[in-house]
């Protein structure tokens, strides 16, 4: 569970680190988002490819090889710092991400198959609060450490001549170097220490048949669950992506940026709270229940947001992070029903959903570009209508016949 922490950890710390690079390296909105692009896009690139090296490898060389990867990743932020090339800050996430993506599809079956089938959800809940500790931590301490505590107006840096200009970028871009380096450091010890530990072998490791990917198309609420994933996913990073940008649209001479990002540690924190009320919510009602309810919520939120202003919107957009908290648990669990010996392959294929993260926030960026930003977070909106529909149909178990 001390996993969840690290990758929630370093994931959101994207959400600081959007408006930080959008400055540092002179991006668009639309431009910025490719963060999440990048971040996410490695998961949906990695989802399968992972599931098929646990299959061979087991979960324990998964988590391994995830850190490491994943640790490559942090310390790629050096030369792109120095270079200060976009492309290179996105070819590093990407690595990061690449490992993470290793870790989340072994850990989340691990924890699942680790006890009472009927307590997945629960356990679920329960380590995706931990890594709600991390997440809740990210926004605060990367704005710290890479925001003003007061902003340098546009206008100033458009006075700046060209040599204080590219002084002034590259300092910007400097400031990512030792966050990143200490998360790299961290990854990597944190590996060396699971080499040398023993961890508990589940049943589905001790040999038996490995069943093929396409199989899974047979099970009709497994690709329900996919496209849940994708839109809860999507809605929330594209949600956290732009708080910081919202917030600044509003014009309040005291939020500002370093300020923003506590929205964001609001959102996070309200997220972290819910996830353990989630734990004793989940025993006493049933999931489909609790994620109808949720989507709902969420979607009134969101709907607030957008027809109200200043730091009233502002706390609508973080409210939606206590009742999304727990959907990840149930849309997984409820997705996970009845696969059996099909597990790992069926969280391999699940995780492509994760790509969400990777396409709302481009589409959000694109849309606040050129409409505003206030229609860009409509998107949202459409995402928690799907997670109703998945509470209310796309759950139930439709098995079709081999």
């Amino acid at each position: 569970m001390a996993l969840m922490f690290f990758w929630n950890l370093s994931r959101n710390i994207n959400d600081v680190l959007i408006p930080h690079l959008k400055r540092a390296c002179q991006l668009t909105d639309f431009q910025s988002s490719l963060v999440q692009s990048a971040f996410f896009g490695a998961y949906f690139l990695m989802a399968l490819p992972a599931g098929w090296y646990i299959q061979k490898k087991g979960y324990r060389m998964g988590i391994i090889t995830g850190l490491f990867i994943s640790a490559l990743g942090a310390f790629l932020f050096f030369p792109a710092a120095e270079t200060r090339i976009y492309p290179l800050f996105l070819l590093a996430l990407f690595v990061m991400a690449a490992g993470f993506a290793m870790l989340e599809v072994t850990a989340s079956p691990y924890i699942t198959k680790l006890g009472d089938p009927e307590g997945a959800s629960s356990r679920l809940s329960m380590a995706a609060a931990i890594g709600s500790l991390g997440a809740t931590i990210a926004p605060s301490l990367a704005a710290l450490l890479l925001l003003h505590e007061v902003d340098v107006p546009q206008a100033t840096i458009e006075a700046f001549t060209q040599v204080e200009l590219e002084a002034f970028l590259s300092s910007e871009a400097d400031l990512v170097k030792p966050p990143y380096l200490i998360l790299g450091g961290i990854l990597a010890l944190t590996a060396i220490t699971v080499v040398f530990i023993k961890l508990p072998k589940i049943k589905d490791e001790q040999g038996g048949d490995k069943k093929p990917l396409i199989d899974i198309l047979r099970f009709r609420h497994t690709l329900y669950g996919i496209g849940a994933e994708f839109f809860y996913i999507g809605a929330e990073i594209g949600i956290v992506s732009f708080i910081i940008r919202y917030a600044k649209w509003f014009r309040i001479p005291e939020l500002t940026e370093q300020k923003s990002a506590q929205f964001i540690t609001a959102y996070m924190a309200l997220v972290l709270i819910g996830r353990l009320l989630g734990v004793y919510i989940l025993k006493r009602y049933k999931p489909q229940h609790v994620l109808a309810f949720s989507s709902i919520s969420a979607f009134t939120m969101v709907t607030a947001a957008i027809f109200t202003n200043g730091y009233f919107s502002l706390a609508c957009l973080s409210a939606v992070g206590l009742f999304t908290s727990i959907i990840y648990p149930i849309i997984f669990s409820l997705s996970m029903q009845d696969l059996k010996e099909y597990t790992k392959t069926g969280s391999s294929v699940f995780l492509l959903g994760i790509v969400g993260g990777a396409i709302v926030p481009p589409v959000m960026g694109y849309i606040s570009d050129t409409a505003g930003i206030k229609y860009a977070f409509i998107v949202p909106l459409i995402c928690y209508v799907y997670l109703l529909f998945f509470a209310m149909e796309g759950y139930k178990v439709k098995i079709k016949e081999a």
